[in-house]
């Protein structure tokens, strides 16, 4: 009779690596494929609608194991967009909660919530509106950001967040974080990438200050740290937090991925969980050329030289990169973005490709037999 460690060692040998679980604290993931965070810009006043409880929902059901929210502002000002979601009401957790009971009664799949603040980014149009005229007066707010420099000539100029500022900023993540968790959220990710307001703490290009949040990569991290341990203490023991960074600027003189490890080893001593790895939007001009798996390079290389776990995301277009990125031990799980809005169904159909038994929930069970032409 095989025994425990027989079984297992013979399942690592027949399962492919991307249909491996992965526990994070108390968390555990069916397979490595998680729908990266992506803005949806469809909320009213915040609040997520049908459109959100179909998007998240049926990606869930396609197979996910993990399907994390676009970026939800901590405060009404903290948005985008006035089509962004958001959390800083107890309005907004029944509507999210909503989504979230959908996803657990109907799939194994798992929840994440990214908290963020957009920062200089903020006070926009929605995309297809275009962006060649600022909002009227009376829709636009006022922007922050750790010094007064605009995103880009169309932008208006923010206000250099004072002490009070900071503080506030601090209250708000602590108090959307308590709200994730009586809407049930599995996880919590925080938004540290991108260009947006904590982004824009951690970058030189960006942060001009001459305080103790500016200055060196270590007075640059205090507040992105002093906030992941605000949150830290109201978020359950037994959840794992996340945080997502750009690794690189792609713009000289900004932050490299030689300090991409030492922020991996910041968070890694401060007791994150996972660190999802992107790169680039921090200015206009930081934009990589988007080849095939172009970002895995950040996360492999952190993961290897911190020891903490990563997500990787950046064109991820096939189970063949998949399977690879965790065999090779490149990183934890594999988010696809543009990937998901072409097929919600991506595990499913690479779980027939692979020829892996991936069970149906009970309504499509009679789908097992089908072959498609």
């Amino acid at each position: 009779m095989a025994t425990a460690t027989q079984d297992a060692t013979a399942a690592m040998k027949t399962t492919p690596p991307m249909f491996m679980p992965l526990t994070l604290r108390g968390m555990t993931l069916t397979n490595r494929v998680a729908m990266s965070p992506m803005c949806m810009y469809s909320a009213t006043d915040g609040v997520v609608t049908d459109f959100h409880v179909v998007h998240l929902g049926s990606r869930a059901v396609g197979g996910a194991a993990m399907v994390m929210t676009e970026m939800t502002g901590v405060s009404p000002e903290g948005r985008i967009s006035r089509g962004c979601a958001g959390i800083w009401s107890d309005a907004h957790i029944a509507p999210w909660k909503r989504v979230v009971d959908f996803i657990h009664a109907h799939s194994t799949s798992k929840i994440a919530l990214q908290l963020g603040h957009a920062g200089r980014k903020g006070s926009q149009h929605l995309p297809w509106e275009g962006r060649d005229a600022a909002l009227p007066p009376g829709e636009a707010w006022q922007l922050v950001a750790p010094s007064a420099i605009a995103f880009s000539s169309k932008d208006a100029v923010p206000k250099a967040m004072d002490e009070a500022d900071i503080a506030k900023l601090i209250r708000d993540f602590v108090a959307a974080t308590k709200r994730a968790e009586r809407a049930g959220f599995d996880m919590v990710e925080l938004h540290f990438g991108h260009g947006y307001l904590l982004s824009s703490f951690i970058s030189p290009l960006t942060n001009k200050r001459n305080d103790g949040y500016g200055g060196s990569l270590e007075g640059r991290m205090r507040l992105p740290l002093e906030i992941f341990h605000a949150v830290r203490k109201v978020w359950p023991e037994r959840k794992p937090i996340s945080a997502r960074i750009s690794a690189v600027d792609w713009v000289e003189g900004g932050n490299t991925a030689d300090d991409a490890v030492e922020i991996g080893r910041m968070f890694k001593a401060a007791g994150l969980d996972i660190l999802d790895v992107s790169s680039g939007n921090v200015t206009p001009g930081g934009r990589p050329t988007a080849g095939g798996l172009f970002q895995t390079p950040f996360a492999e290389r952190i993961r290897r030289e911190t020891g903490i776990p990563t997500m990787t995301v950046g064109n991820i277009r096939s189970a063949d990169e998949i399977n690879a990125i965790v065999a090779d031990g490149r990183a934890d799980l594999a988010l696809l973005a543009k990937g998901y809005l072409y097929d919600p169904y991506f595990v499913r159909h690479a779980a027939y490709s692979l020829g892996y038994d991936l069970p149906w929930p009970n309504q499509y069970a009679r789908v097992a037999p089908f072959k498609p032409a």
